[in-house]
Formats: C-alpha cells, structure tokens, sequence
C-alpha cells in the first residue's frame, strides 16, 4: 500500500546506519576487542556518503506497483549490505597483516616483540631475516681454509718422502716387493692371454654360424630373384621339393590351405632325411586347443610316432638312412584304426588310436617343425632336416594297390584335401623351393 511505501525512506536510512556502524567498527578493531558493540542512529538520506553507495530507489508512479517497487528496493539493500560486509572483512584481514608486520618490524629495534631476531643477528646467523652475508668476506674464508688444507697436505706429503724412501728399506723386504710385483704381473699377463684365447674362439664360432646363415640367405635370395622374373624352372606344378638344410627353429614350410572336419584320411609323402638320432617333424598340424592334432615325428632314438589328439601310436619305418624313401599313414576315426606303407609296402596296422574323434577343422599345417601352439613355437630338436616332395593328403582310406602305384611313379594321383602344387606351398627362414622328379632321384639312390 501507499503507507508501506511512504516507511520507504525510513527502513533506507535505519540500514544505511548499521553499514556506516559496521565500517566505523572496522576502523577501530586492531584496537577493541571482540565483544565490542554498536550504537544504531537514524541517518537522513542526504546524509550518505560516497564511500557508502545507496542504490537508486524507484520514485512512485513508476510502471510498476508500489509492492513490487518496495520488493526490488529491499532486495538492492540486501546486495549492497553483503558486499559491505566482504569489503569489511578483507579491511579487517590487511589491518592484521599489517599490524603483525609492524610488531616485527618495532621488535628488530627492541620497542617491542621477543627480540629474538636481533639477538640471533648478533651472533651471525641468519634466521629470520634472510639477510646474506657478505660474498667477498665468505670467499676469503674459503680461500684461506683451502690454503690451509694444501699447506698441511704438502707437509705430510714432504715427511712421507723423508721417512719412508725405497732406499732405505731392508733388502729383504725390497725382494719381496720385487717377487710380488713379479707374481702380479704374471698374472695380469696371463689374464691377458686367457682373455684373446677367448676372443679369438668366439670369433671363430661367429664366422661358421654367419657362413651357415649366409648360405641359407643365399639360396633364398636366389628363389626369389626366380620368381620375380617369373620364369620357373619347374617341368610341372607338382615336381619340386622343399629342403630344409637346418636343425632350427625358424626354418619350415607352411600349406595355405587347411583341413576341413575329417573322419578319415590318408596322408602320402616322399622324404629323404639327413639328421640323426631321428629325423625329427616331417609334418604338424595345429587347431586351437590342440597343438598335436596330427604329428608325425621321430625324436632322438625313440621310433617314429603318429599322433592324433594327443594320442600315441607308434610305427615300424625305418627312413632315416639318408635316401628317398615313399610314407603313407591311413585312418579312420572307426576304432581309431591306422596303416603305415612304406616304399608301398604295408609295414604296420592298429586300432584304437583317438576313436571316434573326428579330426578338428580350420587349423595350421607346417612343414619340418612340430607346433607347440597353431602356427609357433617350434623347438629346434624337433625339426626336419633334409628334404621333401608330394606332400598329398585324402579324406578317405586309400586302398592298398593305390598306394603301391603312388610309389612306383606308375600313377599321378594328388591329395582331393591338399595337393602338392607350387602355389600352395610357402617356405620361411631360409628353407627352399626347388625343381626335381622325385622317382628320377629315387633310382639314384638305389
């Protein structure tokens, strides 16, 4: 209403004092203390000065209600109160700063304060004042405690010299000076010599494991200056071989293609081994979970042995004499049962080799090297060394008189599963490809 805001001027004026009330109180605190009160007056309105701002109070017949106007004037008092209220406090926060610079700046003169400081000043240290000492009177003093080290260290150096000299040491004890440094000399020459003997060794060692390397380099780089040239030498896609002239760990061959699920099947390679005891991992293949799916390996003097999941066989072949010789191994799954052939000659059945497990899908087929995981981890006393050729694999149980043609050369019947042609044989670390007719080679060694 119209008498609410005629008190207008009234309610500005009461808060108007209690600022200039705050402020006085804020002058005097480094002197009064906490518990000091305030004395509330009424001040007219023309009587604000500039240090405390009035915010502008809507004059009546405004554009907007008496109510409303009287609102926004409180709320613009209130503002102006807080932000009184935070310049107060940072006043009162300088006034302690400066207060406490001052007791200390009066103790340094011993007014006032413990005088701490200046005792402590006194007697050369610098503690509180961060005061340095003078730099030319610190490099003296370095200067003269240094000369006074080299003078002292000289005069023992001096009587060292005049009371122990070679010359006046006994005979005995000059010879055996004399027999101990002869005793460390030997020595150090014989460390010496020990030491070259070594360095000459492993020199030597380092040449013929470099001529080997550099060899197997060789005969790779050779392959591949063929086949970029794209002429191949090869009379067919199926007449070559992969040599693998090492017993390591990186040299092998790889098929691309991989096994589909088996139930049985017939593998059919020729071989010409050239390591013993045991001519090692002709072939392995790998699944994931199951790095011995099908291996065929001869390890140290143990015999030649078929593996399937893990499960052991062992067969009557006897090929590591160092010439060609022709290996078929079947199976089935029925019964677990196998045959191995070889030169076309049944050598070996059995049964009851992983039955009933149908042979995994999808996995890796290598060469020379039996796989501790797909694909990897190859161990070097367990790598093929020598030569191989016709690597075919079936999916069914070849018949006897089938695989006796197969090793006379008199029928050319590749793998259905894996054929051996060029394009789906890889060879890595250093084992090569090359061109050869297996039954011509064969006749040579016979």
């Amino acid at each position: 209403s119209r008498s609410s805001a005629g008190m207008l001027p009234v309610v500005a004026g009461l808060l108007l004092a209690i600022v200039a009330g705050r402020r006085g109180s804020a002058a005097g605190d480094a002197e009064s203390s906490a518990g000091s009160r305030f004395v509330c007056t009424s001040l007219p309105l023309d009587a604000v000065g500039a240090g405390c701002p009035l915010p502008p109070v809507p004059m009546q017949g405004g554009a907007l209600p008496p109510e409303e106007e009287l609102k926004a004037t409180v709320l613009q008092l209130r503002e102006t109160v807080l932000q009184q209220k935070e310049t107060i406090g940072s006043q009162r926060e300088a006034i302690r700063e400066l207060t406490g610079k001052l007791s200390r700046c009066e103790g340094t003169d011993g007014k006032s304060g413990t005088g701490t400081w200046k005792k402590e000043l006194g007697k050369g240290k610098d503690t509180m004042g961060d005061l340095p000492r003078d730099p030319a009177q610190v490099i003296d003093q370095l200067s003269r405690t240094m000369q006074t080290l080299k003078d002292r260290l000289e005069s023992l150096e001096h009587q060292l010299r005049a009371n122990v000299s070679y010359s006046a040491l006994p005979n005995d004890l000059r010879e055996m000076l004399q027999r101990r440094l002869g005793d460390l000399e030997r020595q150090l020459l014989s460390k010496v010599a020990e030491l070259e003997d070594e360095k000459s060794l492993l020199h030597n060692e380092t040449s013929a494991h470099r001529q080997k390397t550099e060899t197997a380099l060789n005969a790779l780089l050779e392959r591949v200056s063929e086949l970029e040239k794209g002429s191949s030498a090869f009379k067919s896609p199926d007449e070559f071989k992969v040599s693998l002239p090492l017993r390591t760990n990186y040299l092998y061959g790889k098929i691309k293609k991989t096994l589909p699920e088996l139930y049985a099947f017939t593998v059919c390679l020729w071989l010409r081994s050239s390591a013993s005891p045991g001519i090692g991992t002709p072939f392995s293949y790998a699944v994931p979970g199951q790095a011995n799916e099908i291996v065929l390996i001869e390890w140290g003097n143990n015999p030649i042995e078929l593996l399937i999941n893990d499960k052991v066989a062992q067969l009557p072949l006897f090929i590591s004499d160092g010439k060609w010789h022709h290996i078929c191994i079947t199976w089935t799954t029925r019964d677990g049962m196998w045959e191995a052939f070889q030169d076309g000659e049944k050598l070996g059945t059995g049964e009851n080799l992983a039955p009933w497990h149908p042979i995994k899908p999808g996995g890796v087929l290598i060469l020379g090297q039996e796989q501790d995981t797909v694909g990897g981890r190859f161990d070097a006393t367990q790598a093929f060394v020598g030569e191989m050729s016709q690597f075919n694999i079936w999916d069914r149980v070849l018949k006897a008189e089938d695989i006796m043609n197969i090793a006379n050369c008199s029928t050319n019947m590749p793998g259905n599963i894996i054929p051996w042609v060029d394009n789906n044989v890889d060879v890595f670390g250093g084992a090569t490809k090359s061109p050869v007719e297996t039954c011509e080679e064969r006749l040579l060694d016979l």
